[in-house]
């Protein structure tokens, strides 16, 4: 059984309507490290609605969080708004309402190009409204008991003046450097670092903010949330976690929800990322280099609580290709093999959208790589592609939709993250080189051997090799001298493959100009 579907059997066996939720502060980029928390709900999402169950999927974006300090990719200036809330800080494009808006508008449109659907809250609208009001009251209410659970829990003293509320300075606006100094419902007397003096009415909206390890409970207690995954550095002992649960209860008078704890996906020789650190993959990022599908499949193969190394390289390619083989076996096109477990439920939660009907048009990506190397974009290829009877002229719409989608994908990827080996390009004029007799000579032979062969990957395969054979030459100078004469270096894509989708009148061509 998938894992998405244990989890919802569990749900629902405790009550048939769930509300699932899942937050991100877009403080940076938001990288696909964050999309598993993401993924992960909307598919438990999917299997309860599947089950038959009902469930609301909520996400929260904690906009009104304080900018923590200046991040590797924000210049200097934004110095002066640390401690701001993201949603009152400036875009850093100046194209959108607020730097949590430049961040946060990007992610809502990767979760529909990746078939993710939520109810969006915003933070600091709910915080303005007045919508936190009550839990910032019960919180101050119990100031003694949540300060006890945390100094319990989590092992670290809390300054003596601590109240369970962030408070916005009236002058400086930031919330991190305002400190109490008495309370009497609902006024809070405060002193900030920035040396002003006042007061604020907790009655107010927008006057400050609970602090992460309460905001956190409250939160479950406002939507009734029921599940909600969170990343292991939340779920360490005496992290958020404990002390969220104990807080909800004891404070909130609300049973803790099911908090389901997801490893951390890692960048191929960069480790666990961070937008913090400027080492992170956006989600936006990975959605122009790869299927939505693929991404889906990525997150949906693996159990939450596995760690993923993605390879933004070559490694690409291999998930791609992996993808591929489960559709194909999914539709009856191939034999499943060891090791695919969940095969239909896995390939079910990767898709987008709708499920189709019939299996879409494949065509190898590392094939794209070449061909879009090849032609260009999307309508040269297509032309390559008709030529030699890789697709019908009759190809469907849906099909071709998907092709160009594929190829604008590999196009992103070859000019962001593509190791320099697959990288070429087919030089227009023969370039200088200085190639020996026994190169003129594979060559003059080639000329002749392929004017008349059929123009496909095998035939011009089993000739390159004959010649090598006959005589007696290193198969390996046989290939790099095709690629010096028409790609200008040593190495480059197979070659049978790589001639069979050049116009054979072009190779004929450039073949007899290096022979002269």
């Amino acid at each position: 059984m998938h894992w998405a579907d244990v989890l919802a059997d569990q749900l629902l066996k405790e009550k048939k309507n769930q509300i699932l939720a899942t937050g991100i502060t877009p403080s940076g980029p938001i990288h696909i490290g964050n999309m598993r928390e993401i993924l992960t709900t909307d598919a438990v999402y999917r299997s309860i609605i599947e089950k038959g169950g009902n469930a609301d999927f909520i996400y929260i974006s904690d906009d009104f969080d304080p900018l923590r300090k200046v991040y590797p990719y924000l210049p200097k200036s934004y110095e002066k708004h640390v401690g701001k809330p993201l949603s009152e800080i400036p875009c850093p494009c100046g194209e959108h309402k607020s730097y949590a808006d430049h961040y946060l508008t990007s992610f809502l449109n990767s979760l529909k190009e990746i078939g993710v659907n939520p109810h969006v809250y915003r933070a600091n609208e709910m915080y303005k409204n007045g919508e936190y009001n009550e839990a910032i009251q019960i919180a101050l209410e119990n100031t003694d008991k949540i300060r006890e659970i945390i100094e319990k829990i989590s092992k670290r003293k809390l300054p003596k003046e601590w109240l369970p509320f962030n408070i916005r300075c009236e002058k400086c606006e930031r919330m991190m450097i305002a400190k109490p100094i008495l309370y009497e419902y609902p006024i809070i007397e405060y002193k900030c670092d920035c040396g002003y003096e006042g007061e604020v009415d907790i009655r107010e909206g927008g006057v400050g903010k609970l602090p992460w390890r309460v905001d956190w409970p409250a939160r479950w207690k406002m939507f009734g949330v029921t599940f909600e995954p969170c990343g292991k550095d939340l779920a360490t002992v005496g992290g958020a976690r404990d002390t969220g649960k104990k807080i909800v209860e004891e404070v909130y008078g609300y049973p803790h929800p099911a908090l389901l704890v997801y490893e951390f996906i890692l960048l191929k020789g960069k480790g666990a990322m961070h937008s913090s650190k400027g080492t992170a993959l956006s989600g936006e990022e990975m959605l122009k280099m790869t299927p939505p599908e693929v991404l889906r499949f990525l997150l949906m193969k693996n159990q939450p609580g596995k760690h993923i190394i993605f390879d933004s390289g070559l490694g690409l390619l291999n998930l791609v290709d992996e993808y591929d083989k489960e559709e194909r076996v999914y539709f009856g096109v191939e034999k499943e093999t060891k090791g695919m477990k969940d095969l239909r439920k896995t390939y079910e939660l990767s898709q987008p959208h709708n499920i189709s009907k019939t299996i879409p048009y494949q065509l190898p990506y590392r094939h794209l790589v070449t061909l879009i190397q090849i032609g260009g974009n999307w309508d040269e290829v297509k032309r390559i592609l008709l030529r030699t009877g890789q697709i019908p002229k009759d190809l469907k719409k849906e099909d071709e939709k998907h092709l160009k989608q594929r190829t604008e994908h590999v196009r992103y990827w070859l000019d962001t993250f593509a190791p320099n080996i697959v990288k070429f390009e087919v030089i227009k004029k023969i370039p200088k080189i200085n190639l020996t007799e026994e190169q003129k000579l594979f060559l003059s032979i080639m000329l002749e051997k392929i004017r008349d062969i059929k123009w496909e990957p095998e035939e011009i395969h089993n000739a390159i090799y004959e010649i090598s054979e006959e005589e007696n030459l290193q198969i390996i100078t046989a290939f790099k001298t095709i690629y010096q004469i028409i790609l200008g270096q040593e190495k480059g894509p197979r070659a049978g493959y790589f001639l069979s989708n050049l116009d054979k009148k072009f190779v004929l061509e450039r073949v007899a100009e290096a022979v002269k």
